[in-house]
């Protein structure tokens, strides 16, 4: 049987420069992909400190109701005990898990701040991240109408655009 040789058309390329341009589409992709991937964690983190942040902010919400609670037996006890003296430990053991429920409290808020803070940061590197995702599409996609055109003015542009979504991804993430 005779063999058939197809031919597609795609020869090796006599636009060097295309072959350049090729690469360059290339390595703005990876360059797109990390920074796209960098992103979606950061947002991840972002949710998860937050919900971290919610969580203690319960707890803290827990803590004041029993010191309040704690304040409101203490005061009932010494207003309405016919004998303050049979009541004196119950209203002092009453006192004291009061003031241990604000120091815990105290403590409690302070982590809940902390987490709130973090959060915010992890979405400010998140936002930096996107916008830098968003400049290695926009220099990835002019580069590729390059193909289209055979104009070098998109690979300019393209590559501009790449640049800085890559510094703004680098910072981004480095912030």
């Amino acid at each position: 049987m005779a063999e058939v040789e197809i031919h597609t058309g795609h020869e090796a390329s006599t636009d060097p420069f295309g072959q350049r341009v090729g690469i360059a589409v290339g390595v703005i992709g990876v360059l797109l992909s990390v920074v796209t991937i960098l992103g979606h964690r950061e947002h991840n983190a972002a949710v998860v400190r937050k919900t971290e942040a919610n969580d203690q902010w319960a707890y803290y919400q827990a803590k004041k109701i029993r010191e309040h609670n704690a304040q409101i037996g203490a005061t009932l006890l010494s207003a309405l005990a016919p004998d303050p003296a049979k009541v004196a430990a119950i209203g002092a053991r009453l006192t004291e898990d009061s003031q241990r429920y604000a120091r815990e409290g105290e403590d409690i808020r302070v982590l809940a701040q902390r987490l709130d803070q973090e959060s915010q940061h992890s979405e400010q590197r998140a936002l930096r991240l996107d916008v830098g995702e968003g400049f290695l599409e926009l220099g990835l996609v002019m580069c590729s109408l390059y193909f289209l055109s055979r104009k070098r003015l998109f690979v300019f542009l393209g590559a501009a655009g790449a640049v800085a979504g890559t510094l703004i991804g680098a910072f981004g993430w480095l912030s």
